[in-house]
């Protein structure tokens, strides 16, 4: 499928495109300067128009500080039924535009098609000194993995769409997918560290696998280091678990991909759990750790130590 966009030729000023896969485009424009472009783009997930708008917004933008940048401008991409309120679809439009505000950008215009079910994001292009991107393939044996958020939010929104998620648990999921992750590749970059992605659709142990299979090494990660939304395990135990959960296990759970050493059903649908919006999994090297610490702290980030990289190849999750 992907072949005829392979077979391009490609100039040198792209840094990051198709060659080795990424979260977002790098196009170098000045020794000191390149532009990011991403685009993302889903369903509603929660019921509040202005809550989807934001969530999606952020999900977008979060392609651009997985590579260590800072967000420009933005365009919508927006597909609404003829049957619902166009006063609802303006809500998501306010949600993106706030979200937008906050990265520091603007939303400069985009594109509405009619469409039987509802959809929306961004195409959002940002800025990145060339010298220090943060890439996948850049982590090496001895580094420690750092997650920015907790693990759980496909759970908590599976669980809010059948309609047994309380209150103040879908605050919490909507918060969490809202709370933009600015601050944490700010403290990455300032810290010279290297690689990071985002954890988003393919779950923690899939987003994981992408690193370790584009850097080389192999990445260990402990259950018992995760940390977990609100009633994330509690929903998993019960059952709950959305589409996207197996169709990650299917395909990442392989002896040459993600191995799983004494986890149980529940353990794995935490691992694979789909996240929308998730936090940055960093990559930190033993000399790059106080740096790292000072970092976190002068920017205000919450983050997890979950697991380390070491000689050979693919995931291992243990308990």
């Amino acid at each position: 499928m992907l072949r005829p966009l392979r077979d391009q030729v490609v100039p040198s000023e792209l840094l990051v495109g198709l060659t080795v896969a990424d979260d977002a485009a790098v196009w170098q424009i000045a020794p000191d300067k390149a532009l990011v472009s991403t685009t993302d783009f889903f369903p509603p997930i929660v019921d509040d128009a202005y809550a989807s708008g934001a969530i999606a917004a952020a999900n977008a933008m979060s392609d651009v500080y997985a590579m260590g940048g800072e967000v420009l401008f933005a365009l919508n991409i927006a597909a609404w039924p003829e049957d619902l309120p166009a006063e609802e679809l303006a809500r998501v439009f306010e949600g993106a535009v706030e979200m937008v505000r906050e990265a520091g950008g603007v939303i400069a215009g985009g594109h509405t098609i009619t469409d039987k079910e509802p959809k929306f994001g961004l195409a959002v292009t940002g800025q990145v000194d060339p010298r220090r991107i943060l890439v996948k393939a850049r982590v090496a044996a001895g580094d420690a993995l750092w997650l920015t958020k907790p693990i759980g939010l496909g759970l908590l929104t599976t669980a809010h769409k059948r309609g047994s998620l309380g209150a103040s648990d879908l605050a919490l999921a909507i918060t969490t997918m809202t709370s933009l992750n600015r601050a944490a590749a700010r403290a990455a970059v300032a810290a010279d560290l290297h690689a990071a992605t985002d954890v988003t659709g393919f779950g923690l142990a899939g987003h994981a696998f992408e690193m370790a299979d584009a850097s080389g090494v192999r990445i260990t990660l402990r259950l018992a280091d995760l940390p977990l939304l609100g009633p994330a395990r509690e929903l998993a135990a019960s059952g709950v678990a959305p589409g996207g959960t197996e169709r990650n296990r299917t395909h990442f759970l392989a002896p040459e991909r993600v191995r799983s050493e004494g986890l149980d059903a529940v353990a794995l649908d935490l691992f694979f759990d789909p996240q929308t919006s998730g936090g940055l999994l960093v990559a930190v090297p033993p000399p790059h750790e106080a740096a790292w610490e000072r970092a976190r702290n002068e920017h205000g980030v919450h983050a997890w130590r979950i697991g380390e990289a070491s000689a050979g190849r693919g995931v291992v999750l243990l308990p």
